[in-house]
């Protein structure tokens, strides 16, 4: 029962902390950037209408009083700042636990809890931080499961979790990954695919641009453009006018 009172102490003081951040203004601008209506990818999240600089200062001052429980905890919150915080708050416990090479406990947590990681920020706040750096030496299976889930956001976390590999010069994953998905139905797979090969390219351009050599005719129009973004004009119009073209919308 004490620990139970800590939790909900610490939980209660980030939430406090998170409210007097508020603005509704921010979050009426919030709910229409994250598309919150009917129908939309994130309907029905509602927000306190904090920034994340914000939650980031918040995030750093209380994530050494947090432990797994209470992240846990603060990640079942409807409010999607108190997720974004919470999984802020796990970063921090993974980077420390890293270092006595207990942050098992942490990766275990993020892919138990992961249906509340559901919107893009949350997701690219953490797949490469957490789980990407802990599959550096791993077996990687668990990308290709969350790639097959029928849920978008773990799609969305197979592919940024191989920005870690990408910022090592490793790209297998995200080229098997951009295949397997490249004609996934939803946009925001489409952008994150597209800025994975972009940041990929501008590592080593060479392994990006044979797979769009071979796949840029039926890319999305909106996956091409992420990847090709930093490309010089002539080889943007060269993959964009690609022989026998097709894009899919």
């Amino acid at each position: 029962m004490p620990y139970f009172r800590f939790m909900i102490a610490v939980n209660t003081q980030i939430v406090k902390s998170l409210k007097s951040k508020a603005s509704k203004e921010r979050a009426q601008v919030m709910a229409r950037f994250f598309k919150t209506g009917k129908g939309e990818y994130a309907e029905g999240d509602i927000f306190h209408g904090v920034s994340v600089p914000d939650q980031r200062v918040i995030a750093k001052k209380y994530f050494t009083q947090s432990d797994a429980a209470s992240v846990s905890e603060l990640l079942k919150s409807r409010y999607h700042e108190e997720r974004l915080t919470a999984l802020v708050i796990l970063t921090h416990l993974f980077e420390q636990a890293k270092k006595k090479g207990t942050e098992e406990l942490y990766v275990n947590l993020y892919l138990k809890e992961i249906h509340y990681v559901n919107n893009w920020d949350l997701v690219d706040s953490t797949a490469h931080k957490i789980l990407g750096r802990w599959l550096e030496n791993k077996n990687r299976k668990i990308l290709y499961k969350l790639a097959d889930s029928k849920n978008l956001w773990e799609n969305r976390v197979a592919v940024i979790a191989t920005y870690y590999f990408i910022k090592k010069n490793d790209f297998t994953d995200i080229l098997k990954l951009s295949e397997k998905l490249l004609l996934h139905p939803h946009d925001l797979m489409h952008k994150a695919i597209g800025w994975m090969l972009r940041e990929a390219w501008k590592i080593n351009p060479g392994p990006i641009e044979t797979f769009l050599q071979d796949q840029a005719s039926v890319m999305p129009r909106t996956m091409l453009r992420y990847a090709i973004e930093k490309m010089t004009d002539s080889k943007r119009k060269h993959y964009l006018n690609a022989k026998n073209h097709t894009f899919k919308s």
